[in-house]
């Protein structure tokens, strides 16, 4: 018979591969911006995020902070540096206005990232209460991320169109949600429960969504300004 801690391990590195996946998703427009030296529309709100969010969810499976919680760190250490190059990669192909803005985001996250890991070490003392404390906060970002979809959502029922909402993605977001959610069930960890439960919950929406309205998409009309909107707000994880 399985043993409980066998079977999170499993289901963990399943998620491992899901979620890099999902930060391996951006990387058409990426090759689209090096191909035209321009970023265009494009923003990298969505990527700048994620740093930040990364960075919270390896401090928070730290040993000290939480412990037994490896491959929340492993993921997130993976995905911070995959978030790390999509942030250079817009940096070297914008405009000095759009480059100052996105230093003075790195330079708030960094200040941010810093006060948390020195409240966290010097104000709490026990595994418990760091875990507490740096969960809350990964809650709250990991929840941003996963909603973050809903203004594609709001253009597929204003539109009745699913073209700029990709089904892959879409069920990706469901099962890595799902996923991350029987992994912190297996060993009850409630802030990796609660974003991805939520992430799940988003994901099976998008897909009712694409079954709904994938009947009443014209697949050959062309809008290129809603497809780079689509697929910036797509790319969170």
């Amino acid at each position: 018979m399985v043993s409980t801690a066998a079977a999170r391990t499993v289901i963990g590195i399943i998620g491992n591969v899901i979620s890099f996946g999902l930060f391996m998703s951006p990387i058409p427009t990426f090759t689209q911006i090096v191909k035209r030296k321009a970023v265009e529309d494009f923003k990298p709100d969505p990527y700048l995020a994620t740093i930040l969010n990364c960075a919270m969810w390896v401090f928070y499976g730290m040993p000290f902070v939480h412990p037994d919680s490896i491959l929340v760190v492993t993921i997130n250490g993976i995905g911070f540096v995959i978030e790390l190059a999509y942030v250079s990669i817009f940096f070297i192909y914008s405009p000095w206005i759009k480059r100052r803005k996105m230093l003075i985001v790195l330079l708030i996250e960094s200040i941010f990232f810093a006060a948390v890991v020195l409240i966290t070490l010097l104000v709490f003392h026990t595994t418990i209460s760091r875990s507490y404390f740096v969960g809350i906060l990964c809650i709250i970002f990991n929840i941003g991320m996963y909603t973050s979809p809903l203004t594609v959502m709001r253009l597929v029922i204003k539109t009745k169109s699913v073209k700029y909402m990709p089904f892959t993605l879409s069920l990706a977001n469901f099962c890595n949600g799902i996923v991350w959610a029987i992994y912190a069930l297996l060993k009850f960890d409630p802030n990796v429960l609660i974003p991805n439960s939520l992430g799940a919950l988003s994901g099976l929406i998008q897909l009712i969504l694409y079954a709904t309205y994938y009947r009443t998409t014209n697949w050959d009309n062309d809008d290129t300004s809603s497809t780079r909107r689509a697929e910036v707000q797509m790319s969170d994880v």
